[in-house]
């Protein structure tokens, strides 16, 4: 993570507002959170601004949510942030940002889903609704969405680095859960429409429940076994086969192979994360280490089914 050193502050956001979206400048500001590539801060009750702070990939993000989001936003069954306006790079602020909508609910690395068949069946319905066939000049993914296979440096590397860390106690199983994956036929469909970082942080949850989704800077089109992945890193104990059953259509045997191993590898970078932040070093969430293990739990005992 390398961070602005320009210090974001509600004063800063409402000078931005002031100078390009001025009938937006009246709304009170307050911080929302500070993500991965963007800090949050919200802008009345149903509004937040999204400027990114951390990362140098956030500005292309931004410019793509802005172009592909509002067309998707329409056909999903759960509350996302639709982009309103699109801030340009100025003196004040030396890169692009976006009003959105807000979405309300709680981060389910903090609020897990607890009513798990519900959780399933609508996060079943919004992938559902998601996955359609992307158009041509759809973006691609950043180093996921395509062959397993192709991952084997990434996997190998974050196993080798979370067993010299202590977070894993069987990295045999987590082997065999990827190695099993990377072996699956790989996905011959239509490239489509995904997601993309279906991690706890970017899930909402309200009552137990899902309620919406944020982040869409990693939209693209390829294989959805990379959003059903999901399944095991974001439902309690159980759910998945409720999922399985919910979505549409059905996944088969191979899908749902390579989808164990894309759970696999988002499970072990969520391992790191939250080692950073139980240590202190910077871009560490300590909350995501419990879904995280949760979820390497639930694959390495379902690898045969």
């Amino acid at each position: 993570m390398t961070h602005i050193e320009l210090e974001i502050t509600a004063e800063l956001v409402r000078d931005l507002l002031h100078d390009q979206h001025p009938d937006l400048a009246g709304r009170p500001v307050k911080l929302g959170a500070r993500g991965w590539d963007n800090q949050v801060w919200r802008l009345g009750d149903d509004l937040a601004v999204r400027l990114p702070w951390a990362t140098q990939s956030a500005d292309e993000l931004l410019r793509k949510e802005h172009a592909w989001l509002p067309v998707l936003a329409p056909h999903l069954p759960l509350q996302v942030p639709v982009p309103q306006r699109l801030g340009e790079p100025s003196q004040r602020f030396p890169r692009p940002w976006l009003v959105t909508t807000w979405v309300p609910g709680e981060p389910a690395d903090r609020a897990p889903a607890t009513r798990g068949a519900d959780a399933a069946v609508t996060l079943a319905a919004f992938l559902t609704a998601l996955h359609q066939p992307a158009p041509d000049g759809a973006p691609a993914g950043r180093d996921r969405g395509g062959p397993l296979a192709e991952t084997a440096e990434h996997f190998t590397q974050g196993l080798a680095s979370a067993v010299e860390l202590g977070l894993i106690r069987n990295p045999d199983a987590v082997r065999a859960v990827w190695e099993d994956a990377a072996a699956a036929p790989e996905w011959t469909g239509p490239a489509l429409w995904l997601h993309g970082d279906l991690h706890p942080a970017n899930i909402l949850t309200t009552n137990g429940t899902f309620s919406g989704v944020i982040d869409f800077g990693d939209l693209f089109a390829g294989d959805p076994a990379c959003d059903l992945a999901a399944a095991w890193v974001l439902l309690p104990d159980g759910a998945a086969d409720h999922f399985h059953q919910a979505y549409r259509p059905n996944p088969d045997a191979a899908t749902l192979r390579r989808a164990r191993g894309w759970a696999v590898l988002r499970a072990l970078s969520a391992l790191h994360i939250a080692d950073a932040g139980v240590h202190g070093r910077p871009g560490g969430k300590p909350t995501w280490g419990p879904p995280a293990h949760a979820a390497l739990q639930r694959l390495t005992t379902s690898i045969h089914k």
